[in-house]
């Protein structure tokens, strides 16, 4: 397996992409960390140079949805570290309610930074991969992306399947080269995005689930159900479970 030495990752000041950055951090990665919120990104700088003090901590405020600043701190990022060897999409949202209810400006706030700002992510790593004929591209999707969901889950779920059709595609079209693309599909895992949710089924924590998560990114497969246990096995029940019992269930 290749080394990757050097890490990029979105929206990394909470939530999941902040857990994924500390166990790099522990394994000895450098990390180049974005969001909008700097000031967090200061303060886990900090965290992460005392957990592993002989690595490189590059931090940069972005919002994804600014299309042509993503292009620019990508490329600020590899110039820092002198390449990138992995890129992990991971911004991300979860607003949005039932379509037709009044609420189309949190669902078309969704689609964007789900999708679009995505794409843009997508690009510009690949953009830099394509240059140096190497790295590995990473998209944290969702276990949603399997079916359609209804209320809040509606159009974050079809955003999610978006990103994973993408990154499929993206895959095929540099197969055979030493560029790899992975799609990481994490089951219920505890975040901000979701800490008021109350009644989840196989639920994790997010230490635990970015364990799964980062287990699942250093393997490098195309495709990972994560914690495996049930995922692995309940994405294909949920394939096929019929309409009537899915909607009680969400």
């Amino acid at each position: 397996m290749v080394a990757r030495k050097n890490i990029l990752i979105t929206g990394a000041s909470s939530g999941l992409g902040r857990e994924m950055a500390i166990q790099f951090a522990k394994k000895g990665r450098n990390l180049a960390l974005c969001a909008r919120r700097i000031d967090r990104l200061e303060t886990l700088r900090e965290e992460l140079l005392a957990i592993n003090p002989s690595i490189h901590v590059c931090i940069h405020s972005l919002d994804v949805n600014d299309h042509d600043e993503v292009f620019k701190v990508f490329d600020y990022f590899k110039n820092e570290l002198g390449s990138l060897d992995r890129v992990i999409v991971n911004a991300g949202m979860g607003k949005g309610a039932s379509v037709g209810t009044g609420h189309f400006a949190a669902n078309k706030q969704t689609a964007e930074t789900n999708f679009v700002a995505a794409l843009a992510q997508c690009e510009a790593a690949m953009g830099i991969f394509r240059a140096q004929n190497s790295g590995h591209l990473v998209t944290i999707s969702s276990i949603s992306a399997v079916r359609g969901f209804r209320r809040a889950l509606t159009v974050y779920a079809a955003t999610k399947a978006g990103l994973t059709s993408m990154t499929e595609g993206i895959r095929i079209d540099v197969m055979n080269t030493p560029i790899k693309v992975s799609c990481i599909h994490p089951g219920f895992i505890r975040s901000e995005i979701n800490v008021e949710v109350e009644k989840v089924p196989f639920i994790v924590d997010t230490e635990v689930g970015c364990r799964a998560i980062v287990n699942a990114i250093e393997k490098e497969k195309a495709n990972a159900y994560v914690p495996s246990y049930p995922w692995v096995v309940l994405h294909w029940i949920l394939r096929i479970l019929p309409a009537r019992q899915l909607r009680g269930m969400s």
